[in-house]
């Protein structure tokens, strides 16, 4: 027998779903797993995104790689260590070699929540509060970086903060930032619901990277609020949990589309992302996560054959014009 209190609740809920879906957000996570009907303008389901390339000798080395297993590698998060480490002769040549091998480069720019003066995030309970930029200053700072790289011919930079991201979108509608230029919302931004991926892309947001840990109903959810690539981590640092989620691979390519699977273990950020790390070991890294690569697509090409793969430099990809 049903009591009116648990009836009553779910009267209610069913009223708050039907809510949501009026204001154009899921009412409930997907439980159906609906397949999605949206696709890359190239008409593909999927992309490959290899995170951590840090320097150029580590580019040369996935380019090599990627030539080796003849496996296409669309995007690359790069200088996870920030682009102010790299002197403009090294930006240049990073620019040089992605825009040969038709790479899409999103480049982390350099002054962020961990380099300034302010220690609340380096506290245990500061952290919760997340990685934002601390006053005016801060902004201008990762807004001259970025305007430093794009001189050098960058196209696509990583964003962690939603009010850097306004301020860059109305930079971008001013003129201020070339129109071409792309956003992509990282990890550390923390979103994990369809209402966040709405806020994002109203933001400008031209792709984002929700936490990496949701089911695959909740995936769901998300890519039907938005139509922007959902950057999916299908391999993650030990550091984040430390998972791998290659046989979801093809279902992901179902349900997700368009996606971009985002390839990045590794103990953690903290240990791989700095530059003091050899250059042999960010180029066997890179060489690993195109092995990964190849592995993913065979999976793929297995159990979701449907599933459509871009090609090598599709033509909205955010390569470097340097």
């Amino acid at each position: 027998m049903i009591t009116y209190g648990r009836f009553f609740g779910v009267l209610q809920m069913k009223e708050i779903e039907k809510a949501l879906e009026k204001i154009g957000l899921p009412g409930r996570d997907l439980y159906s797993l609906p397949t999605s009907a949206k696709r890359f303008p190239d008409g593909c389901h999927w992309r490959v995104e290899i995170s951590g390339v840090e320097r150029p000798d580590t580019l040369e080395a996935l380019i090599d790689e990627s030539k080796k297993r003849d496996v296409p590698v669309h995007r690359l998060i790069s200088v996870v260590m920030g682009s102010t480490l790299l002197t403009r002769a090294e930006l240049k040549r990073f620019a040089e070699l992605a825009a040969d091998a038709e790479m899409e480069v999103i480049l982390t720019p350099g002054p962020r929540a961990g380099w300034d003066v302010g220690r609340q995030i380096a506290t245990p309970e500061g952290a919760l509060s997340g990685m934002r930029f601390r006053g005016a200053d801060q902004l201008g700072y990762v807004i001259a970086d970025i305007k430093r790289s794009i001189e050098l011919g960058f196209r696509g930079f990583l964003v962690i903060d939603e009010g850097l991201l306004w301020a860059l979108n109305e930079l971008r509608k001013a003129g201020e930032i070339p129109k071409d230029v792309k956003f992509k919302i990282s990890i550390f931004a923390g979103h994990a619901n369809p209402a966040g991926a709405k806020v994002l892309e109203s933001l400008g947001a031209d792709t984002f990277n929700p936490v990496a840990d949701l089911s695959l109903p909740q995936i769901a959810a998300i890519r039907a609020a938005v139509n922007i690539p959902v950057d999916i981590h299908v391999y993650l640092f030990d550091s984040f949990g430390g998972f791998n989620r290659f046989y979801e691979c093809p279902e992901l390519c179902r349900i997700a589309a368009p996606c971009y699977f985002k390839i990045e273990p590794g103990a953690g950020v903290g240990a791989m992302y700095k530059p003091w790390v050899s250059p042999e070991s960010l180029a066997f890294a890179a060489r690993e996560k195109v092995k990964y690569a190849e592995i993913i697509r065979e999976l793929v090409q297995k159990h979701y054959p449907e599933a459509k793969l871009s090609e090598k430099g599709t033509k909205d990809l955010a390569i470097p014009q340097p």
